[in-house]
């Protein structure tokens, strides 16, 4: 566990600084996206300079979100010149992508605030919260902290980022905190309803003509502990996805009665493979597991990019979770 700065100390490099980017991890999700806007259109109200990166940009499926259209792609602002670079909710520093590296190279402080247990604590700053079920409660509570503002913005994107990284406040890391910052955030004004329907019931058919394809490669192991499915290159092009098309999609296999551990693996351009893994048992730690192959996250949620092809891929990963269970006696 990171040494973290405190809220007091990242007060302090706000008020002392003008200018800053704020910026989040490749493919970015909805607590990546929704910290983002959280954080810069708190600074904007304080009257800071504020540009908002991402590697690949907003995702269509969060374009709903007021200011969503701040977002820029990293690789087409070239190097900035700002005094603060605050990442948010990426785990590795490398993880926001060649261009956003490339972005924010020349500023003079790096701010590092995130939930992720395998965040080393890099940067001039960190705060690292494993206990914190998303980067936008611990954005809400730097606010709220800070007493900084929370405008209609930042409050529908901290509930954004929340609902999306609690799987709609159903995960394990949910708090009582987080109920309570939700009915604040109610309280602030917030549409429930019409928020959520933004969210989760407003997805392309493609996505949906995805989950069939998707089904047709499901497999499980012959006790039942192991489900997994593939996404080979050849249907991404056939459906001509977009990279949030499979966003959350796992939870569904994850879901089978008796399965502890879901897998999803996906092709990736360069001969790359994108392993996105849930545990359903602490005892088999997701993140671990992950971590014999480079990636981390959660113990509970968690995630690779490894070196191809996905057939080899696949076994080598599934080999780590039979052993993660036999070691856990879990049969």
């Amino acid at each position: 566990m990171p040494n973290n700065a405190t809220f007091s100390e990242i007060g302090k490099a706000i008020a002392d600084h003008n200018s800053f980017a704020v910026v989040s991890h490749v493919r970015p999700d909805g607590d990546a996206i929704g910290s983002v806007l959280a954080l810069g259109h708190a600074l904007e109200q304080l009257g800071k300079s504020v540009r908002y990166l991402n590697n690949d940009g907003c995702p269509k499926s969060l374009e709903f979100l007021p200011g969503s259209e701040k977002v820029e792609i990293s690789g087409e602002v070239g190097v900035l010149e700002v005094e603060v670079a605050i990442t948010l909710d990426t785990a590795a520093h490398m993880r926001i992508g060649e261009g956003s590296l490339e972005a924010i190279k020349n500023a003079k402080l790096l701010i590092n605030i995130d939930h992720h247990i395998s965040n080393p604590g890099y940067g001039d700053l960190s705060y690292v919260d494993p206990n914190s079920p998303a980067t936008g409660q611990i954005i809400y509570e730097l606010l709220i902290s800070l007493g900084l503002p929370v405008s209609r913005i930042s409050r529908d994107s901290i509930y954004v980022a929340v609902s999306t990284d609690t799987g709609s406040f159903q995960y394990p890391g949910t708090t009582q905190r987080t109920y309570e910052m939700a009915a604040d955030l109610v309280g602030r004004g917030l549409n429930v309803g019409k928020i959520n329907q933004l969210i989760y019931d407003n997805q392309p058919y493609r996505r949906v003509e995805l989950m069939r394809a998707l089904l047709n490669t499901l497999d499980r192991s012959d006790d039942g502990l192991i489900v997994w499915w593939d996404l080979p290159m050849a249907t991404k092009n056939e459906l001509e996805l977009m990279d949030d098309d499979s966003e959350g999609l796992i939870d569904f296999i994850r879901s089978v009665h008796g399965v502890v551990v879901a897998v999803f693996f996906e092709d990736l351009d360069g001969g790359k493979v994108r392993v996105s893994m849930r545990s359903k048992d602490a005892r088999v730690n997701a993140s671990e597991i992950c971590g014999v192959f480079g990636g981390g996250g959660h113990a509970l949620a968690a995630g690779i990019r490894m070196p191809g092809p996905l057939d080899e891929t696949r076994e080598k990963v599934l080999a780590v979770i039979r052993e993660s269970l036999k070691r856990a006696g879990i049969s």
